[in-house]
């Protein structure tokens, strides 16, 4: 049994799950697609009371996102998990991944962005790390990875085939250099896309075979939508998730309680003052 860098090799699963490797040997072969609607109206009551606090207003819905779901992986680590060369994996980290554009143009360039969350981290100290990559992406200053992608997508075409190749046999074989695997979003926990910023829903976005990337989570805008709450129509803040996993991981009742925990959280956001693993039973 050998570990990965960036994981150790996990052996005590059960059989059919050690399996499905085999049947299902590519992640796009084995996703699955959740789609859910987010209550957030007590989420809504926080930010509007964070926004007031001088110390606290440059947090924003997406810092709170990301914050959740780190305290979620935290308990359900199950969802830190990965499949790679028909072997499982525990993933040393729990890191949050994002496309971040340098303008908001048609012709911008992205840049990809990973944060790492530690197990102390709160809300407030997921939030510093976010604003300060994102910052550093307006700068102008490009990571390394986005230096490599750059540079291989200017070759022709047989030579750029060639060390794509040869880059996931090293990445199959945990042969990458961490310099180029660090600033990955194929290499994340989650890869979140923050669609309400721009004013859409939550889409279904495929995973990719290349790295190690479980999780695709897509959020919606925030919107005003009637509930019927014990017989009674409410005006209830909602948006909506949408969750592309990689059903090797873990099966659907793991996902599901997973999705109910996140929902628990973003419910009940002073949690996510605490630190990323604090403990949550639920009910």
């Amino acid at each position: 049994m050998r570990n990965r860098r960036d994981g150790k090799r996990v052996t005590n699963i059960s059989g059919m799950h050690s399996l499905l490797p085999h049947f299902k040997p590519s992640r796009a072969d084995s996703d699955v697609y959740i789609n859910h609607k987010l209550d957030v109206t007590e989420l809504v009551k926080y930010y509007e009371k964070l926004k007031k606090n001088e110390e606290t207003k440059h947090i924003t819905y997406f810092h709170l996102f990301c914050a959740a779901m780190g305290m979620t992986v935290y308990n359900r680590p199950l969802l830190n998990r990965f499949v790679i060369n028909k072997k499982y994996y525990d993933r040393n980290d729990v890191t949050i991944s994002f496309v971040a554009k340098k303008e908001f143009t048609d012709t911008a360039e992205e840049n990809l962005s990973v944060i790492k969350i530690n197990e102390e981290d709160d809300l407030n100290e997921i939030a510093n790390k976010i604003s300060s990559v994102v910052k550093e992406i307006r700068s102008k200053k490009n990571n390394l990875t986005d230096d490599f992608i750059n540079n291989i997508g200017k070759l022709p075409k047989l030579i750029k085939a060639l060390i794509v190749g040869l880059v996931k046999f090293g990445d199959n074989h945990d042969l990458l250099p961490k310099s180029l695997t660090a600033n990955s979003i194929y290499h994340s926990t989650v890869l979140v896309s923050n669609l309400g910023s721009l004013g859409c829903g939550a889409i279904y976005h495929n995973l990719t075979d290349f790295g190690t990337n479980s999780i695709l989570i897509t959020i919606g805008e925030i919107k005003d939508e009637a509930v019927v709450i014990n017989g009674k129509v409410e005006v209830r803040k909602v948006c909506e998730l949408g969750a592309n996993l990689d059903e090797r991981i873990a099966d659907g009742f793991y996902f599901i309680k997973s999705i109910q925990l996140l929902e628990h959280i973003l419910n009940n956001p002073s949690l996510l003052e605490k630190k990323s693993n604090t403990k949550i039973n639920l009910k």
